[in-house]
Order: C-alpha cells, then structure tokens, then sequence
C-alpha cells in the first residue's frame, strides 16, 4: 500500500499525474481495496478516538476524474454513472433488499442488512446492522456493528475538506427514524438517537440530566439518549427558537443491547 499512498500523494499535488496509467492503476486498487475493507477512511485509533486516513480521501477525490461514463443495466433498470455498483452480496453474506444500492468502494461486513436504501463511496458498515428503508449513508461515513439505522436518516458524507473526520456512528447506536447527522459528527457507542433529532458540527447538543446544563458540539457521548429540542437565541429581529437537541438519559450498560435498547425508549418515552 506504500507505493500506492505515493502515487495518489503525487497526483494529488500534480494533476498532470493522472494521465499517467501506474497513477491510474493505484487509484483503482485503492477503491478495490476500500471495497473489499482492506483499507478504510477512518478507523479506530485504540485510544477512544478515530483516525483519518487523509491520502484515502485524496483517492477517492481522483477517482471521479479518471472514471468513465458508463451505461449501467440492471433488469429492467438503466443508470449511467461513473462509479460501478456492488457486486457479490451473496458471498458477502449481505442481505440486500431491492431497491437498495451500494456502490463500488463501499464496504459492507458480513452480516449487514440492506433494505431499500443507499451506501455511498468510501463508506464502511459494519456487521449485524440495518440500513432500513430510505436511509442513506454517505461517502465515507462509518457506521458500527450492531447500528439500526431507522428510516430516512440521512447520514452526511465527507470528501473534503481532507482533514476532516468523517460522520461516525459508533457501534451498537440506535438512530431514530428522519435523523440527520452531517458533517462529521461522531455518535458515540451505545446512543439512543430518537425520531427527527439534526446534528451539525454546530448544532448543540445539550445534557440536561444534570443541575446544570453541559453542552457539546460535533459529538454524542456513548449510550446517551437524545431528543429533538430548542433554545432561544436572540436576533436583531427578536428572540426566536434555534433546534438543538438534549440528552435526556444515559442507556444502562447491559449486555443484552437490546434489553437495554427497549429498557432506554421506554423510561425516557422516546419517539423513534
């Protein structure tokens, strides 16, 4: 993989590069690679954090350029794309329900279930989670093992800027149905995430379980249990509600998940 970091660094900081089939060749191998999870985005760091693999994304990024318009046919349907879908579902041991998509350089764990839904790019999902119906899981996000992802969440994909994490979505997380988590916000292990809560880089998230409210950005504690909310910020115009969202309750560590999972929506009577 040494050589093949080289020659997408090189590429990267000369364009000129690409036209060349050896720079070809590499970024082809690396989206093989992100497809079959020998290389990822990002990945633990052993620490408690999460480490970017930044040349990956510089990979991805090039690969756009040098791929070519094709006519993909799939039964009766017809896309036209530059990017190939995922093939093999049946040796993967993924279950994959039409009308659901992955494409080529995402990579599904054994064990994964796919209803009508999308995996987008660089993106890797781990085993034993759902993707249900019309969720979508963006480029190079990283969803855990054990994740249900509710319908219609939307969870944001990240090319660039190159040092920027990608949204994770640790393992064992319920996310409620129409969730959205963008720009790589991190979900920390075990959280109850319930119906309609949006977290941007900017958007508070507050614990109020405590005499004092405590406030975070950018990351959900593990096995928080979190709600939509609002707070009051004042405008020239006035003082008008801005969405946040507020962690009501900690998920009790348990190891039956999902005894604690239904134990976590029934004491704090969250929607999902």
């Amino acid at each position: 993989m040494s050589n093949i970091k080289a020659l997408i660094e090189a590429a990267w900081e000369d364009r000129e590069l690409l036209k060349q089939d050896d720079t070809k060749s590499a970024i082809h191998e690396l989206i093989n690679q992100l497809d079959a999870g020998t290389v990822r985005v990002a990945e633990p760091d052993g620490a408690g954090g999460w480490k970017v693999n930044d040349w990956v994304k510089k990979g991805v990024v090039l690969y756009f350029p040098i791929a070519q318009m094709k006519t993909i046919e799939v039964g009766p349907f017809e896309f036209h794309d530059k990017i190939p879908l995922k093939k093999g579902y049946a040796d993967k041991k993924v279950r994959v329900v039409p009308h659901a998509i992955a494409r080529h350089g995402s990579y599904l764990e054994a064990g994964v279930i796919m209803m009508p839904s999308y995996v987008n790019i660089g993106a890797w999902v781990g085993s034993g989670t759902m993707v249900d119906t019309w969720a979508t899981v963006g480029s190079c996000a990283q969803i855990g093992r054990n994740v249900h992802l509710s319908g219609g969440v939307g969870i944001g994909g990240v090319l660039e800027p190159l040092q920027a994490t990608p949204t994770i979505i640790e393992d064992n997380c319920f996310i409620g149905s129409r969730c959205i988590i963008v720009e790589g916000v991190r979900v920390g292990t075990e959280a109850v995430l319930g119906a309609n809560v949006v977290l941007t880089k900017s958007t508070r998230i507050i614990d109020v379980t405590g005499d004092e409210p405590v406030t975070y950005k950018g990351e959900v504690p593990p096995r928080s249990v979190v709600i939509p909310g609002t707070y009051t910020k004042k405008f020239p115009a006035g003082e008008f509600q801005v969405a946040c969202a507020l962690i009501i309750g900690k998920r009790k560590e348990s190891t039956d998940k999902k005894v604690s999972l239904n134990n976590a929506l029934r004491d704090h009577n969250v929607a999902v």
